[in-house]
């Protein structure tokens, strides 16, 4: 990877911050495309003088893609959404990144897509995710792929998320209690990116499916946080015919298509390959979580759980 040029597209973003620090400990150079270039600035500290460059590109628009793309060695595509334009992004998006990146000949491309992807998928998430990875093996065959379960890590917009439900009420309700999850960390994530990006002869053309080394329950993860916060809320899991009917109102915190997704579970595929098969070791959800989780607790650093392991 020294000296390679990695156009890492939507660089700026949560997984973006570590794949660019992944790549830059690599010795790549990085040219970090972003719709607004400045809400990735801040990685120009984690590498060296002149490491990092910023262009403007947009995965609707083909042109700024071909642009972010001409001369780079690597291409990595990060871009994603949870909600809203599936196709325009997930779809056609991944078929221009993939496209763009044939056309300018780099060596490599890494497409980080999501596990349950799959084209005949109930959700549209999930639809879009498997159609956008036809596109991509179509246009660029070597592709290779990387699946995340839910990712965590001090940025994430899950784990916060629901600690700041718990430590907002004395009451959680739960959806889905039984789904599972194998969440990994935005760390091993980056590092997968890397090591793909860095031996396309090895890692190309292939798939690979990341999850942490712990698997939980919907309900057990909610207890694991609030355990983190030192919280004791009291969790009420919701029957599935209540989700199903809160996930049909207006203004619900939880689409019908969030609904659809958690009728599955997100977990690595038996015999799937995974992060050992890209020789890295998965970071446990305990080891990672409470540390940046410590603001919800009542009297942060200096609560009661902050006491004790010191003592």
């Amino acid at each position: 990877m020294k000296n390679k040029l990695v156009t890492l597209i939507g660089g700026g973003g949560f997984v973006g911050r570590y794949a660019a620090q992944a790549l830059l400990r690599q010795g790549a150079r990085l040219r970090v495309a972003q719709r607004d270039p400045r809400h990735a600035w801040f990685l120009r500290t984690q590498g060296g003088l002149g490491q990092t460059q910023f262009v403007a590109a947009d995965v609707t628009r083909p042109d700024t893609i071909a642009r972010a793309v001409a001369g780079a060695d690597i291409v990595v595509n990060l871009v994603g959404v949870l909600a809203g334009a599936f196709q325009r992004v997930h779809v056609d998006g991944a078929r221009t990144v993939a496209e763009a990146a044939r056309d300018a000949g780099v060596e490599a491309l890494v497409h980080v897509s999501a596990i349950g992807a799959d084209a005949d998928a109930a959700s549209a998430y999930g639809r879009s995710k498997g159609e956008g990875e036809k596109a991509v093996r179509s246009a660029f065959p070597t592709a290779t792929i990387l699946r995340p379960s839910i990712v965590f890590g001090r940025e994430d917009q899950f784990v916060n998320r629901f600690a700041g439900m718990i430590a907002a009420s004395p009451v959680v309700p739960v959806l889905r209690a039984p789904v599972k999850f194998q969440p990994i960390f935005a760390g091993d994530v980056g590092d997968a990116i890397a090591a793909a990006a860095g031996d396309p002869s090895r890692y190309g053309g292939r798939t690979f499916e990341l999850g942490g080394p712990d698997i939980l329950s919907m309900g057990e993860l909610i207890r694991f946080i609030a355990d983190a916060i030192d919280r004791s809320p009291s969790i009420v899991e919701l029957p599935d015919a209540i989700g199903s009917l809160l996930a049909a109102m207006p203004l619900s915190p939880i689409s019908r298509d969030q609904w659809l997704m958690l009728q599955q579970d997100n977990v690595v595929a038996a015999g799937a390959d995974g992060l050992a098969s890209l020789g890295i070791v998965p970071t446990p959800l305990a080891t990672v979580a409470p540390e940046y989780l410590v603001r919800f607790r009542r009297q942060g650093r200096f609560g009661r759980r902050s006491v004790e392991q010191a003592l």
